[in-house]
């Protein structure tokens, strides 16, 4: 069934950094490139990509700092959502980990959620995003408040969806726990063009990527590669950039922001790509797949179901120094087929998404159109 008659709008959250959640709105908008994108802010300095785009914004596009901190701004996004106008829209599809899911629209207009996951800092990490993030106890005190409130109006605004995608299974299993919901997993994809094997030897390095953030645990790296005296490069800014290179022994570098063609490069050449973190799926393992680069990974979250082990990499199994170090250890003695490795990230490759996703829209829609029939 075509769609090229409807109105169709997209909705996220934010579109301020770079990331995978960036990468799922880009390739929304590569399906539906006549429709729209609303969100609460926009920076086209650092999200690449959206030039042809028709975006509209919200009030926080104008204020100073936003672009950068929009964790400050956390308590005006249920507002913001809900005063984005889809009166003329057929179909609505949010990409959502914060408030995106959150807009209202009229009972003729299909609502679908692609959820990257119900929202860290109101549901099961509320107590460690207000621990770990660095603020005076009186703003912790009113930050804990506030998530109180917060929680509550996730829970009832995913009842404004009509139907949810999950990008994983642990998102699915959390969309049924926290929001009472059924959902389909479409994992998000890996842009397997951009990354490429090669011939060169791998150097004596291991690699870590991401956003230097506390519960992506690049603490647990470094305090492993400083016992075991291994070298490690480390890619990404962030908020805990600071303690990490505290931390770091001589054996540490940290690269800041690269490029696509110098991560590839890195991808190629490093032993293995080290991810101790519980993501809700995580892209960044697929890269490093895409690129012939073994995984070490906690065995936890979405990458127990993209990493094989000893076929792609290998896991530890306690979120522990000790296990990391004995995992690292164990590593070593061990050999990859990186034409292999390859293969199996093609299984999440851009262009499966994109049918997968224009399928259940097309689909549900069917559906929908019946229901308003009756």
């Amino acid at each position: 069934m075509s769609l090229n008659n409807l109105n169709i709008a997209i909705v996220c959250d934010w579109l301020t950094s770079p990331g995978g959640a960036e990468k799922v709105i880009m390739a929304l908008h590569e399906i539906f490139p006549q429709a729209p994108l609303y969100t609460s802010m926009y920076n086209p300095d650092t999200v690449k990509g959206f030039d042809n785009a028709t975006i509209h914004t919200s009030y926080l596009q104008g204020i100073p700092l936003a672009k950068k901190h929009h964790q400050w701004f956390l308590p005006f996004f249920p507002h913001i959502f809900e005063k984005f106008d889809f009166s003329n829209y057929d179909i609505v599809i949010s990409s959502s980990h914060s408030c995106a899911k959150g807009i209202i629209t009229k009972p003729q207009t299909l609502h679908i959620c692609y959820c990257h996951s119900p929202m860290r800092y109101a549901w099961d990490g509320s107590h460690k995003y207000v621990k770990d993030y660095s603020m005076n106890n009186i703003i912790k005190r009113l930050g804990t408040s506030y998530i109180h409130q917060l929680r509550m109006w996730d829970r009832l605004s995913a009842d404004r969806v009509d139907y949810f995608i999950a990008n994983s299974h642990l998102v699915q299993q959390r969309i049924q726990k926290y929001y009472r919901r059924p959902s389909t997993v479409i994992h998000p994809f890996v842009d397997t063009e951009k990354f490429s094997l090669s011939d060169k030897k791998r150097e004596n390095f291991f690699l870590a990527a991401g956003r230097l953030t506390p519960y992506k645990r690049f603490d647990l790296i470094i305090e492993a590669c400083n016992k075991l005296k291994v070298n490690l490069k480390i890619v990404g800014q962030g908020v805990a950039m600071k303690e990490l290179k505290r931390i770091a022994g001589e054996t540490i570098e940290f690269l800041g922001y690269v490029d696509d063609k110098t991560l590839e490069n890195l991808f190629q050449e490093a032993q293995a790509l080290i991810f101790p973190q519980i993501e809700d799926f995580g892209i960044t393992p697929l890269e490093a797949m895409a690129s012939g680069c073994p995984v070490i990974a906690y065995r936890n979250g979405g990458s127990i179901e993209t990493v094989i082990e000893e076929k792609n990499g290998l896991f530890f199994e306690e979120q522990t120094v000790n296990s990391l170090m004995n995992a690292i250890e164990k590593f070593k003695e061990m050999t990859f087929d990186s034409h292999e490795i390859r293969r199996q990230s093609l299984e999440f490759d851009k262009a499966n998404f994109k049918k997968k996703i224009l399928g259940f829209v097309e689909e549900k829609w069917i559906n929908w159109k019946k229901t308003m029939t009756i």
